[in-house]
């Protein structure tokens, strides 16, 4: 059977960046968890825009991290869903500028419940459109000020290849 350069280059290529994304959120552990976080491993969920394959990697990459993450089982579940999710329709999104809205929408709707569930498990609904908002801003920080320049200089990067 010969072997398929271009799939050891994919499967490489999702391993590294769920490995940087791991090794990001844990060495800034202090604002990558919690209400109010700027994760800044999350500026890789542009990455499906060029490099569907990452969304593997950037899933299980999150899926790690969280577990160090104080939610417990829910957030390694649902935390990640919300990763995949935003990695997905990243990659099919065609818009460059929209790529950091996905991780945005989803951390805010999924983690923000989530959180609002286990921090304030006496009025979850209440407490859930401030944490939402805290969540998503926290993602829309670093999606926009990190993702996007690092998704442009990346196209750039490529274009002259």
């Amino acid at each position: 059977m010969p072997h398929n350069n271009s799939l050891t280059r994919k499967i490489t290529r999702s391993a590294v960046i769920g490995a940087l994304y791991f090794a990001l959120t844990i060495a800034l552990a202090p604002i990558s968890y919690g209400p109010v976080q700027f994760r800044v491993a999350e500026a890789l969920c542009v990455l499906p825009f060029l490099f569907p394959e990452s969304i593997i990697g950037l899933t299980l990459g999150c899926m790690f991290a969280n577990i160090f993450g104080g939610f417990g089982l829910p957030d390694v579940i649902f935390g990640s869903l919300a990763t995949f999710l935003a990695c997905v329709c990243t990659a099919k999104c065609r818009v460059r500028w929209l790529a950091p809205a996905f991780p945005v929408i989803f951390n805010g709707i999924i983690v923000g419940a989530l959180i609002a569930y286990i921090d304030v498990p006496a009025d979850p609904l209440a407490a859930f459109p401030l944490i939402a908002a805290s969540v998503a801003f926290g993602e829309l920080a670093v999606g926009y000020a990190l993702g996007l320049p690092l998704l442009l200089a990346l196209r750039r990067t490529l274009k002259r290849a």
